[in-house]
């Protein structure tokens, strides 16, 4: 399987999970609010501090991202492009956003692909500062409680990354959910479905999801041969299958030179790059 060595020391552990509960609900996003402001406000007003977004169809102006880059020097092993600004702003085609806390505020990592006002299309990494919603919006959303993403130091890619810890519950949710962070070089949907097993999980929606794969092999025979990529998972589920758990997870991305892809993840085939987070529901 393919593998990127990273620039620091891992832990055996290669999933980073809380358990906890959570609920679905509708996310009015306000025209002329800042985007992070938007959603920590809707979160709030719903009991929830954590929890992850589906932007699809979201229009944003001012807006500025990066997409993946090389690393200019060995202290990570790929890095981020200089920063975008396209001007009149994009409509966000298929995006999910994780919300949490960094240095003890809001705040959010996102990826999508869009298409900008002349029509180019690109996708990368949403900045949170520099991001207004241009159009009101209802889309759809999944608050944590019991746990939160929360950033911290990574000593293996030598990035801040969001991962879950648990939290105190406040009584907004319910069910069976777990937060959860996938770390690099292990394949992403034979990691989901080794999770489901030991967990005794008989079948998981995937709400969310945003993180980044060494390339990418889909099961129609396309793929993406660049190893650094911001992706995102448009739809996915872990469900018993002929040998065992079965993922189909389905992902959008862009890699570093800018292409952009789609398809269903090759089971065994696409390793995480980074990191992978993301929100399980247990049906």
């Amino acid at each position: 399987m393919r593998r990127i060595e990273q620039p620091g020391t891992g832990t055996p552990e290669r999933i980073q999970w809380a358990a906890c509960g959570g609920r679905a609900f509708s996310l009015t996003l306000p025209a002329g609010v800042p985007l992070l402001e938007a959603v920590r406000s809707g979160f709030e007003a719903e009991g929830f501090t954590s929890g992850v977004v589906k932007l699809d169809g979201l229009k944003l102006s001012p807006f500025a991202y990066v997409m993946p880059a090389l690393s200019k020097t060995p202290e990570h092993a790929a890095f981020y492009s200089d920063t975008y600004r396209p001007e009149g702003g994009a409509r966000i085609e298929v995006g999910a956003m994780t919300l949490g806390q960094r240095d003890g505020a809001p705040f959010f990592h996102a990826h999508a692909l869009w298409a900008e006002r002349d029509g180019k299309r690109s996708g990368g990494h949403i900045l949170p500062d520099e991001t207004t919603v241009a159009e009101t919006i209802t889309v759809e959303a999944v608050g944590l409680d019991g746990a939160v993403f929360a950033a911290e130091p990574d000593s293996e890619t030598h990035f801040k990354l969001f991962g879950p810890a648990v939290a105190v519950p406040g009584g907004a949710g319910g069910g069976r959910f777990f937060a959860l962070r996938v770390k690099p070089n292990v394949d992403f949907c034979g990691a989901l479905e080794a999770f489901c097993a030991e967990q005794d999980i008989r079948e998981a929606v995937i709400h969310g999801g945003v993180g980044s794969t060494i390339g990418a092999r889909f099961v129609d025979g396309g793929g993406v041969e660049n190893f650094a990529t911001e992706v995102v998972i448009t739809e996915g589920r872990v469900a018993p299958g002929v040998d065992g758990f079965e993922a189909a997870i389905d992902v959008a991305l862009v890699d570093y030179s800018g292409a952009l892809a789609s398809g269903r993840l090759v089971r065994g085939d696409n390793p995480v790059l980074m990191t992978f987070e993301l929100v399980l529901e247990a049906r």
